[in-house]
């Protein structure tokens, strides 16, 4: 087994025993599931994320993104742990793929930015999230770094949810890329 397909195998097995919660929930889109897939148990792990990041930069890389892209992240708090997991992972690489944190809206003080780490304009970036149900939070992100003057090469996560999520993204204009489906973990 190659270092990357280990790293799969281990990331999917943290996933299925630490992320996966069993029972009703209301998701963020207001629709109930049976079960929850809670990623940020996986993204602030101090085992997963490092696989997370050398899982998120070899789907970048088998997608023909790097090299080529400058700089990951995305709506800030999904997206800014597996942003710094592959900002990590690059650099290790030697790769220098930059991290940057989309606001909700933009600060009221200091220097008032929406997106804070190195500059996007005119960069090509990836707009990642840990899971995407309905596709919001990577489309707001696209919509501020589009405004900043980024070029998004394609959204990636981690665990594909949902079929509405890459409609949404596609029909938007963008590639939709993940890691993992649900059909992997069980679910």
């Amino acid at each position: 087994m190659t270092d990357i397909a280990a790293d799969r195998a281990r990331l999917l097995d943290l996933i299925t025993d630490l992320a996966v919660v069993r029972g009703r929930v209301t998701l963020s889109s207001g629709a109930e599931a049976d079960y929850y897939v809670d990623l940020r148990r996986i993204t602030l792990h101090h085992e997963a994320s490092p696989l997370v990041g050398r899982v998120m930069l070899d789907l970048l890389r088998r997608e023909g993104l790097v090299p080529g892209i400058e700089a990951v992240g995305g709506l800030t708090l999904g997206a800014d742990p597996v942003a710094d997991a592959v900002l990590h992972a690059s650099a290790a690489a030697g790769e220098g793929i930059d991290a940057f944190v989309v606001r909700k809206e933009a600060k009221a003080h200091g220097l008032q930015r929406r997106i804070e780490g190195p500059d996007v304009e005119g960069r090509r970036v990836v707009v990642l999230e840990d899971t995407s149900t309905t596709g919001g939070s990577v489309l707001t992100a696209c919509e501020a770094l589009r405004e900043a003057g980024a070029e998004i090469a394609a959204v990636a996560v981690i665990v594909h949810r949902s079929e509405q999520s890459r409609r949404a993204v596609e029909a938007a204009g963008y590639r939709y890329l993940y890691a993992y489906e649900l059909s992997e973990l069980g679910l």
